[in-house]
């Protein structure tokens, strides 16, 4: 038995493998769950059996690479709650370093961000990944929130937590189209210590 549960996992696997290659390839409106499952050498069949749809099986693909909601919290409330702000900017710092290092997030977040069609076929992902999105901008704003008295005039912590999220969406998109953009670890954090200047009145220069 236990040796029929690595199998199944083996295949899954194999068919998310496959559904990666050929999404950055074709797209994802492009491709069917008949060409993933013959990338991967299995029957139609044993895609169902894995993934409900297409939808289930894209959101699955993102998961490997998003960080659970959970955990994402947790990383925030484990930074010095003295600095909300600078556990906040180690955040995303990191997520833009992990991006350029981890070449199965880049492969994935390429296709999310440019091979992706939200089409009626993975709109229950495309929502899914909505709900991510906001949970993610709610708890930048968790953070601003801390220090809103340090706020520049006119900036509420929502604004900040969406320029700050702006920032990130935009930073991946660019980086996925184009590495050469910026490369750097010192570049990666003077991009965020720059909007932050912007935003709060005493973040050092």
């Amino acid at each position: 038995m236990r040796r029929t549960k690595e199998e199944a996992e083996k295949t899954r696997l194999a068919l998310l493998a496959s559904a990666e290659r050929l999404f950055l390839e074709r797209g994802v409106a492009h491709t069917s769950l008949d060409q993933i499952a013959r990338d991967a050498g299995v029957t139609r069949g044993a895609v169902y059996w894995h993934f409900q749809n297409k939808s289930h099986l894209f959101h699955d693909l993102l998961d490997q690479v998003r960080l659970p909601p959970e955990q994402l919290a947790e990383r925030l409330r484990a930074g010095d709650q003295a600095q909300p702000l600078e556990a906040l900017r180690n955040m995303c710092v990191d997520a833009l370093q992990g991006l350029a290092s981890d070449t199965q997030k880049r492969r994935i977040f390429t296709i999310l961000l440019h091979r992706c069609e939200f089409t009626d076929d993975i709109r229950d992902a495309a929502e899914r990944h909505d709900a991510f999105v906001r949970m993610v901008i709610e708890l930048f704003e968790r953070q601003f929130q801390a220090v809103a008295p340090r706020l520049r005039d006119g900036i509420t912590p929502r604004l900040a937590a969406l320029a700050l999220h702006g920032l990130v969406l935009g930073l991946f998109s660019d980086w996925t189209r184009d590495p050469s953009l910026f490369a750097s670890e010192q570049e990666t954090s003077a991009l965020f210590e720059a909007l932050l200047r912007g935003l709060v009145t005493d973040w050092p220069a």
